[in-house]
């Protein structure tokens, strides 16, 4: 078994825990066994080097998952890591559906528990596509012409919050409604606000 602490706060999440529960276990001590510090954040079980996030233990409805922080630095040897969603730049997870699984992939998890590590160690970042790469609906440049106020609220923005109000604006296909949500939104970058602020 592993010499790692365990951390109390995950003890009451696992206690709790309505599904995935004996998932969650195997996964705990799978990890555990890797020698990172268990501590529990974003209300999930997150496994640490140094301070520095490795990996997190989530669930959903139809599957558990390992969420590696840095998964897209990983060869992904076996072909197991998912990109949750096309916005999700370093990230990446496997998926369980059953105990079985996990047991039956012990040697293969911990593989890439280890390489994760690896790439901590070498202080690797995952190279983030800058906002600039995702691009401006035109309805939101007609409106920054508009407004000039505007434009100049919107750079003051994080990355992360003019990539949300970029995606969130060019998602419907009919322009009226990207219009729309730009008038929306307007005041709230306008106050220096994010999407979800």
């Amino acid at each position: 078994m592993t010499n790692s602490i365990m951390n109390p706060k995950v003890d009451e999440f696992l206690s709790k825990a309505k599904k995935w529960q004996e998932e969650y276990s195997v996964l705990r001590n799978i990890v555990l066994d890797c020698e990172l510090t268990e501590e529990f954040k974003w209300m999930h079980p997150c496994y640490m080097l140094e301070k520095k996030n490795i990996v997190l233990i989530h669930g959903f409805k139809d599957y558990c998952a390992l969420l590696f922080h840095k998964g897209a630095l990983l060869k992904d040897a076996h072909g197991i890591l998912i990109q949750q969603t096309e916005n999700v730049q370093a990230a990446r997870q496997i998926r369980f559906t059953n105990v079985q699984e996990i047991v039956g992939m012990e040697s293969i998890i911990k593989d890439y528990i280890y390489e994760a590590i690896e790439v901590e160690k070498a202080g690797l970042e995952v190279q983030m596509k800058e906002h600039k790469e995702y691009i401006i609906p035109e309805e939101l440049h007609n409106k920054f012409n508009e407004i000039p106020a505007l434009k100049t609220a919107f750079e003051g923005l994080t990355p992360g919050r003019q990539r949300a109000y970029i995606l969130h604006f060019s998602q419907p296909k009919q322009p009226k409604t990207r219009v729309s949500r730009i008038e929306k939104c307007t005041q709230q970058i306008l106050d220096g606000k994010g999407l979800n602020d």
